[in-house]
Formats: structure tokens, sequence, C-alpha cells
């Protein structure tokens, strides 16, 4: 009776979870719609398990259709593109500085973006916050 049972333990198929898979290909850059996804028998550490996570996102490299989409696939759709223009915030206490800088790498809100000061020529770190501004912490190198 014990080998029984565990021999029907050994040879159980383990569960799968499900994961999100590309129905068309995604060019890197693209908006994610409804349409574009959908879900699939299997799954793995690091994958998609939910479609909406993936809808309104931009994928940050090409998604081929079939394949299993990851978490770091995706991301917020891009705010500020290479070379723009932004303005640089910093914030300690009562003081507030702001200059204007040159974005140095593409980012979407929340993301931490390189930008050179454009009147020291120095380059800091920062966040990209909702309106398209980068805030400066206070450890800014």
């Amino acid at each position: 009776m014990i080998r029984i049972a565990l021999l029907l333990i050994l040879t159980a198929a383990p569960a799968l979870a499900d994961m999100v898979v590309a129905t068309t290909t995604i060019r890197a850059r693209s908006l994610i719609g409804p349409g574009d996804l959908k879900i699939a028998p299997g799954g793995a550490p690091g994958l998609l398990s939910d479609p909406s996570a993936a809808i309104g996102q931009e994928a940050r490299v090409t998604l081929y259709a079939g394949r299993p989409v990851r978490t770091g696939d995706i991301g917020p759709p891009a705010l500020i593109e290479r070379n723009q223009i932004v303005v640089i915030e910093y914030a300690a206490g009562t003081l507030r500085m702001r200059a204007d800088g040159r974005a140095l790498d593409r980012a979407g809100v929340g993301d931490r973006l390189r930008v050179m000061n454009l009147s020291s020529r120095a380059t800091v770190f920062g966040d990209v916050m909702p309106d398209g501004t980068v805030t400066v912490s206070q450890g800014f190198r």
C-alpha cells in the first residue's frame, strides 16, 4: 500500500501555472493592447501570469508571437526620450533648485534616469515624475 502511494506521488504531473504569451509580434517601444496577449498553460519564475498587468505597458524588447512575456520585457511607456530637454529638480528640506538638463536615456514614470545639467555639464541621476520633471535626491551622483 505504501509503495502504491509513493509511486502515485512520484508519477503525478506537476501543476503548472498559466503564463502570458504574445499573440502577434510586438515591436520594442510599442504599447501593448488587450488583443496582443493571451493566456497559455505553463509557467516559470519571472514570467507574467496576468495579462492585465501588461496592458497599457510598453514593450522594452521585441515580443515574438507564441513566446512567453517576462516581467523585464515590459515597462511603463516612455515619457522622456533620449536627448530631450527636461527640468531637473533638487529638493532638500525647504531648499528647491531647478535647472535645465538633457536626458541621456529614454525613461518612463518612476524610472531612474541619467541627466546632464546644461549649465554645469555635471551628470546626475534622478527619478522621472509624472509631470516629466526629473527629481534628484540628496545622494545625487
